[in-house]
C-alpha cells in the first residue's frame, strides 16, 4: 500500500499563497557526472512539516522519545501531488508504522543475526552494570578513606613529637655534656625510630586489608574492558551486515547497497535509518517525484536538537548519501530558477588577493556563505542552529565541518580552527592544512585574534559600558551548561558596551578576551554580570520569546599565517 497522504491532511493553507522559495538545500553530487544535485526545503514544505507536529502534538506516545521527523512533498505520474512523512530509526522501538514510510528494505535479511547479536549485546551490559556496582569497590573506598584519616592523626601526632623533640635536643646540648648527652640524644632518637615503625605497621595492615579487595576489583575493571572491547566489535560486524543488506535505489533505477556506496570502516551507526534516506528511497522505488523536503526535531531536547525545530541533513550519515538518491532527479524549475542568481561553487567567490570581507555573500555549500577563502583558509559566516563540528550523538551529525568535509575535494586535512555555539551565528574559520590550522589555533590561545560579537539582551543594563570578570566552570553532570565558580573556574573576561537602546531590549557589543564555552552567554545572564540573558537564550533562561538566540560573531582580524598581511573579516548582523 503506497504511503501517500493529500496536502490537506497536514495544511488549510492554498499552495499558491505560500512563498515556495528555499530556505535550505539538500544537496550532493552524483557519483558518476560529479553534477551537484539539490533538492530544496521551502516553505510549503515547512508549513506540511507544521502540520505534522500538530498531528503529533495531539498523542503523548511521540513525546517520549526525541527523534527526526520528515515530510517530502511529491508528485506523482498523474501530474497530482501528495505527501510523504517519515521518521528516524525505529518509533516506540517499531521500525515499521501504518501511514509511515518503512524502513529501507536489508535488515529483513539480517533479522536473525541482529536479535542474536542484540540478545549478547544486552547480557554483556548487564554483565558491566554488575560488574561496575561490586559491593567490593564501596568496602574499598570505605577502608581506604578510613586508613587515610587514620594516617593522618598519626602523622599530626608524629610531627608534633618531633617538634618537641627538636626543642629538646637543642635544650640537651647547652645542658649536658660527653657520655650522658649521647644517651639522652640515643632515647631520643629510639622515639622517632619507634614512630616510624608505627606508621610503617599501620601501612602494612592496610595493603594486607585492601590487596584482596584491590586485586578483585582489578580483574573485574580488567574484565569490562574485554566486555566493552567485544561489545564494539560485535556491533561493528552487525552494522557491516546491515549496511552490506541494506539497498537503496535512486531516480535513475539503479540500486546499490550501503557498503558499496560508503566505505566500510567509515559507516556511522545507523545509516541509512534517517528520514531524508528512507523518504527519497520510497519516492524512487514508487516512480514519486520529489519537490520540497522538510525535517524536524520532535520530543525531548538532544543536545543542540529542540523541538518544532528544522534541521538539515546530517552531515556524516545523510550527506554522503544525497548525491546517489538525487540522482536522475530533473532539478526541477523552482531550483533551476534559484540557481540562476547562484555561482556554481567555492572556486566562483575565492579572492586570492582581496584580504577584506565583502558584501553580497553568496548563499553556496548547502546555504553556508563563504566570507572568504584561498588555498589555505576558509571563513563561513554560520548560520544559526547549524553546530560548528559533529556532535556526541547521532542526531547532532550536521555541522559546517560535516558539510564543508563532504562536498570539497581537497578536505582530507580540513579542521575547525574554533567554535562558535550551535545557536551562535557568525565567523567560523577552517584551515585547509595542519600547519595554518597550528598557527592560528597559536593565535587563539596567545590572545592575538580581535573578535566582536554583536548581541541583544532581554532587557536593558544600567551602565553603557564596563568588563565582566567572573570564572567559568562546566558542570560534569549537567553538560554544556557553565556557571561561575571561583574555586574551580578558569579566567573568563569580557568587554562590553552599549552600541542601542532598542525599547525594552539593549543591543550590546561585546569583546571576549578568553574563549570559554558559553562565555558570553552566562557573563551576560549571570547576576554578577550583567543580570539579563541574551535574547533567546534557551539555555540560560530568556526573559522574551524569540526565535533564535540573538548573538552573532561580527567581526574577525588576525594575521595570515602563510601570508603575513592582516586579515580582517566581518559579517553583517542578522537580526
Amino acid at each position: 500500500m503506497l504511503e501517500l497522504h493529500t496536502l490537506l491532511d497536514f495544511t488549510d493553507c492554498d499552495r499558491e499563497s505560500i512563498d515556495s522559495r528555499p530556505n535550505y538545500w539538500y544537496e550532493g553530487r552524483c557519483p558518476q557526472s560529479g553534477e551537484l544535485l539539490r533538492l530544496p526545503r521551502t516553505r510549503m514544505s515547512e508549513e506540511l512539516a507544521r502540520g505534522l507536529m500538530q498531528y503529533l502534538a495531539a498523542d503523548d506516545a511521540y513525546d517520549r522519545e526525541g527523534k527526526m521527523y520528515g515530510v517530502l512533498l511529491v508528485e506523482m505520474p498523474s501530474g497530482e501531488q501528495g505527501i510523504l512523512k517519515a521518521f528516524s530509526g525505529l518509533l516506540n522501538g517499531c521500525s515499521i508504522v501504518e501511514g509511515w514510510v518503512p524502513p529501507i528494505p536489508g535488515r529483513d535479511r539480517v533479522a536473525f543475526e541482529e536479535a542474536r547479536t542484540l540478545t549478547q549485546l544486552e547480557a554483556m551490559k548487564q554483565e558491566l552494570i554488575a560488574l561496575n556496582q561490586l559491593p567490593q569497590r564501596q568496602e574499598y573506598e570505605a577502608l581506604f578513606r578510613e586508613f587515610e584519616v587514620q594516617l593522618q592523626v598519626l602523622s599530626a601526632r608524629h610531627r608534633n613529637s618531633k617538634q618537641q623533640r627538636d626543642e629538646k635536643r637543642q635544650l640537651l646540648c647547652q645542658t649536658l655534656a660527653a657520655e650522658t648527652l649521647e644517651i639522652a640524644l640515643e632515647q631520643l632518637n629510639q622515639e622517632s625510630r619507634l614512630e616510624k615503625m608505627e606508621r610503617r605497621q599501620l601501612k602494612r595492615q592496610r595493603d594486607e586489608t585492601l590487596q584482596p579487595l584491590k586485586q578483585l576489583i582489578e580483574a573485574a575493571d580488567e574484565r569490562m574492558r574485554a566486555l566493552k572491547q567485544r561489545r564494539k566489535e560485535l556491533s561493528r560486524e552487525l552494522q557491516t551486515q546491515m549496511h552490506a543488506a541494506y539497498t537503496l535505489v535512486n531516480f535513475l533505477g539503479k540500486s546499490i547497497s550501503l557498503s558499496s556506496l560508503m566505505p566500510t570502516n567509515s559507516i556511522p551507526t545507523g545509516t541509512g535509518d534517517c528520514c531524508a534516506p528512507k523518504l527519497l528511497h520510497y519516492a524512487a522505488v514508487h516512480n514519486l517525484k520529489p519537490l520540497a523536503m522538510a525535517e524536524f526535531w520532535w520530543g525531548p531536547p538532544s543536545g543542540d536538537k529542540i523541538q518544532g525545530e528544522f534541521y538539515g541533513a546530517c552531515g556524516d550519515r545523510c550527506q554522503p548519501l544525497m548525491g546517489f538518491l538525487l540522482s536522475g532527479l530533473a532539478q526541477n524549475q523552482i531550483v533551476s530558477n534559484i540557481n540562476e542568481g547562484f555561482t556554481g561553487g567555492l572556486e566562483a567567490h575565492r579572492t586570492r588577493n582581496n584580504f577584506s570581507c565583502g558584501t553580497g555573500i553568496l548563499p553556496v555549500t548547502q546555504m553556508l556563505p563563504i566570507i572568504y577563502e584561498d588555498k589555505w583558509l576558509i571563513a563561513v559566516n554560520k548560520p544559526s542552529g547549524l553546530l560548528s563540528v559533529p556532535g556526541r550523538y547521532l542526531e547532532n551529525q550536521d555541522s559546517v565541518f560535516s558539510r564543508l568535509r563532504n562536498l570539497l575535494p581537497d578536505s582530507f586535512n580540513l579542521t575547525v580552527v574554533h567554535r562558535l555555539d550551535g545557536e551562535t551565528s557568525g565567523i567560523l574559520l577552517l584551515a585547509r592544512d595542519k600547519e595554518t590550522s597550528s598557527q592560528l589555533r597559536q593565535q587563539f590561545e596567545t590572545k592575538q585574534v580581535h573578535k566582536v560579537y554583536e548581541a541583544v539582551l532581554s532587557g536593558t543594563v544600567k551602565i553603557d559600558a564596563g568588563t565582566i570578570d567572573l570564572p567559568l566552570w562546566g558542570d560534569p553532570e549537567n553538560r554544556p551548561y557553565q556557571q561561575v565558580n571561583w574555586e574551580c573556574g578558569k579566567p573568563s573576561v569580557t568587554r562590553f558596551q552599549v552600541m542601542a537602546r532598542e525599547g525594552n531590549c539593549d543591543r550590546v557589543e561585546f569583546l571576549p578576551l578568553t574563549g570559554r564555552t558559553h562565555q558570553l552567554r552566562v557573563h551576560a545572564a549571570d547576576v554578577r554580570g550583567l543580570g539579563i540573558p541574551i535574547l533567546g537564550d534557551r539555555l540560560y533562561g530568556y526573559r522574551a520569546a524569540a526565535k533564535r538566540l540573538h548573538l552573532h560573531a561580527r567581526e574577525l582580524s588576525f594575521e595570515h599565517p602563510q601570508l603575513g598581511e592582516k586579515l580582517y573579516l566581518q559579517a553583517e548582523t542578522p537580526f
